[in-house]
């Protein structure tokens, strides 16, 4: 995969964070699952009830959540690229080893760029969407408002982690 990605702001998402910690940190967050459970879901609205997580190209990425009423919703997706410390992206769109991904959801690829900036780290969330029907989906089931708080929580768990 291109390490430059062009964003089109019809359809995609871009959530951008300074982390007063060093980059092992952020990248130890975002890679291993028992720091996944941590903060991936908003806390107010539900918990992660499992992580799966294989990191490497065509491994699992997989995060089933429960909401706040008990039901769980897995997500299954297929990392594409890992550069550590650097960049993570992962799919939908795809089940592991590259298996073509079957689902009533709408899909995401998720491109995660990291880079030291003083003593912290610049972090770069952006959720490609196909079309602007599925990104104005995304935002009014709560993906962007979740994605938003999800991404705060990340910080205060990667500064506790310091």
């Amino acid at each position: 995969m291109s390490k430059a990605t062009t964003v089109n702001p019809a359809i995609d998402l871009v959530f951008e964070r300074f982390i007063d910690a060093p980059t092992r940190l952020v990248w130890e967050a975002l890679t291993k699952p028992e720091h996944l459970k941590e903060w991936y879901m908003p806390k107010a609205w539900g918990r992660v009830a499992r992580a799966e997580m294989d990191v490497r190209p065509g491994g699992i990425f997989s995060i089933d959540i429960a909401t706040g009423d008990g039901k769980e919703f897995p997500n299954l997706g297929c990392f594409l690229e890992v550069i550590p410390m650097k960049r993570l992206v992962w799919t939908s769109m795809l089940f592991p080893g590259y298996r073509p991904a079957v689902f009533d959801d709408i899909p995401i690829t998720a491109i995660v760029t990291m880079g030291t900036e003083g003593t912290g780290t610049r972090y770069v969330f952006t959720a490609l969407h196909r079309n602007e029907a599925d990104l104005e989906t995304n935002k009014s089931s709560g993906f962007y408002e979740g994605t938003g708080i999800a991404i705060d929580q990340l910080v205060t768990h990667v500064l506790a982690m310091k």
